[in-house]
C-alpha cells in the first residue's frame, strides 16, 4: 500500500508525533508511506519537507499573512483558531501522485485550504486529533453549535465581531461534499464526531495513537534520576506544560488547587515541570519544583517518565494524550480526570487514577492513593506497561490501520 500522510510537523505537538508515528510503524511493515510536512525538526529521511527558498518562505509566511483576518472575532473561547483559506498546491500534488490513499492529520497553519481538501480525488482518511475538523475555526469548544449547525441565532454571548466560526463552518460543508473516512483516536472524540451536525453521517473509526514500546520502556528509576541531576528522596510528581496559564483547557488552576490540599495534608514529595523553562516568577506549589525545560529527545523523556512515580494530566478535555501512553510505556501511573479521551488510556486504580470532574479533591485523593500503593507491593506499573503494549504499540494499531486502508482501497 501506497500511503501519503500530510501534517504541519513531524514531531512538534501531539498530532504532529502521532502522525510521524503511525508513518514510522507504516515503513516498519513495509508499506509505503511518505510523511509530508511544513514544519520539520526531525532530522528523519523519509519526512517530505520543503526545500526550495520559495516553499520554506510560503510555509513561513502564509499563517501571518491570515493573522489579520482572525482579529475580526472577538472570543473569549482561548484554543487555537484556524481558517485554513489560503490555496495551495497539495491537492494537484497529491492527486498526480501514486498514493492510494491520503491520510490528512492537523494540517492548519495555512499548509492546505478547506477547499483544496475538497479537491482531492484519493481516497481520505482525516484524523481528528482536535474538534477543528467539525468545528468552525475553533480547535477546542465548550458550546454545542458544532452539533447544531453554525446559525445566526446561536451564536455564544462570548463572541462578537464577524462571525468567523459560522464562515468556516460554512466553508467546510460547502467543499467538503463527499465524506471522508474519520478515524478518532478515542472513543470520546468519536462520539462527538457523530453527534456533530458536518459529519454524523460519515464513517468513523476509533483508532488509538501507537507508539514504540520497544523504545519507551522502563529505566531504572534512580538511574534515571542521577542521569537528570533529580533529588532520591522523595516521590516525584511530574506534570508537561507549555505556556500553561494562558491553556484554560490544560488544568493548570486545577493542579494548583489540588496541590494546596495536598499541602494542608503534609504530604511530601516532589515537583517536575517539563515543557516549559523556570518563569521569572515561578508559582509556589508549596512543594520543591524542579523545571526541565523541553525535552525534545525521546530519550530524555523515557528517562523522566522512569526517574517520576506519578504523572499528572489535570486537563479538561484531551482527544487522547500523549504523555499519558509515553507514561503507561514507561510503567509510570497517571492521575487525570475522568474526560475525553484519557478515560480510555486510564484504568482506574489499575494503571493509575481517574478523578471525578473537576474535583480537585478527588484528583489530591488520587495522588495520595497511588503514593501509598508504591509503599505497598502494588501493580500499577506493571499494568501500566501492560496497557500500552496491548493497546498502543505498533504491531497492534498498525493492524487496525491496515484493515482500514485496505477497505477504503477496495471500496474506491
Amino acid at each position: 500500500m501506497k500511503i501519503s500522510h500530510l501534517s504541519n510537523s513531524d514531531i512538534i505537538g501531539g498530532a504532529g508525533i502521532a502522525s510521524y508515528r503511525i508513518h514510522k510503524a507504516l515503513l516498519k511493515k513495509g508499506h509505503k508511506s511518505q510523511l509530508f510536512v511544513n514544519s520539520y525538526h526531525s532530522g528523519d529521511f523519509t519526512v517530505s519537507h520543503p526545500v526550495k527558498s520559495l516553499d520554506k518562505i510560503s510555509a513561513l509566511l502564509k499563517p501571518k499573512l491570515i493573522n489579520p483576518l482572525k482579529k475580526l472575532l472577538v472570543t473569549k473561547n482561548k484554543a487555537l483558531h484556524s481558517l485554513s483559506i489560503l490555496p495551495s498546491s497539495w491537492h494537484k500534488k497529491l492527486n498526480n501522485s501514486n498514493a492510494d490513499i491520503v491520510h490528512l492529520h492537523w494540517v492548519q497553519n495555512e499548509m492546505i485550504s478547506i477547499r483544496d481538501i475538497g479537491n482531492i480525488k484519493k481516497p481520505i482518511v482525516m484524523s481528528t486529533h482536535d474538534m477543528w475538523p467539525f468545528c468552525g475555526a475553533e480547535h477546542l469548544s465548550f458550546e454545542k453549535r458544532w452539533e447544531e449547525g453554525y446559525l445566526k441565532n446561536n451564536r455564544p454571548d462570548n463572541e462578537s465581531g464577524y462571525d468567523l466560526n459560522k464562515y468556516i463552518w460554512q466553508l467546510k460543508k460547502k467543499y467538503w461534499k463527499k465524506p471522508f473516512y474519520i478515524v478518532s483516536p478515542s472513543e470520546w472524540m468519536a462520539q462527538c464526531v457523530k453527534k456533530s451536525a458536518l459529519m454524523k453521517s460519515w464513517p468513523c473509526k476509533v483508532i488509538p495513537n501507537c507508539i514504540d514500546t520497544k523504545k519507551w520502556r522502563p529505566l531504572n528509576k534512580s538511574f534515571s534520576r542521577k542521569l537528570l541531576n533529580l533529588p532520591d528522596d522523595k516521590p516525584i510528581l511530574i506534570f508537561g506544560t507549555f505556556n500553561s496559564n494562558n491553556q484554560f483547557h490544560k488544568g493548570f488552576d486545577l493542579l494548583k488547587q489540588s496541590l494546596n490540599f495536598l499541602k494542608e495534608k503534609n504530604k511530601e514529595f516532589n515537583i517536575v515541570i517539563f515543557g516549559q523553562n523556570r518563569p521569572v516568577n515561578p508559582t509556589n506549589f508549596g512543594f520543591p519544583t524542579y523545571y526541565l525545560g523541553q525535552l525534545k529527545d525521546s530519550y530524555s523523556l523515557k528517562a523522566l517518565y522512569s526517574a517520576s512515580d506519578i504523572l499528572l494530566v489535570p486537563s479538561r478535555v484531551e482527544s487522547f494524550c500523549n504523555t499519558a501512553c509515553e507514561a503507561h510505556s514507561c510503567g509510570i501511573p497517571v492521575v487525570s480526570f475522568k474526560v475525553g479521551g484519557l478515560i480510555d488510556i486510564v484504568d482506574h486504580k489499575k494503571t493509575g487514577y481517574l478523578a471525578n470532574p473537576f474535583d480537585t479533591k478527588d484528583f489530591a485523593n488520587g495522588i495520595i492513593w497511588i503514593l501509598d500503593q508504591i509503599t505497598k507491593d502494588n501493580n500499577l506499573n506493571k499494568f501500566a506497561r501492560k496497557k500500552a503494549l496491548n493497546n498502543w504499540d505498533y504491531s497492534v494499531v498498525i493492524k487496525k490501520y491496515e484493515t482500514l486502508y485496505e477497505e477504503l482501497i477496495f471500496n474506491k
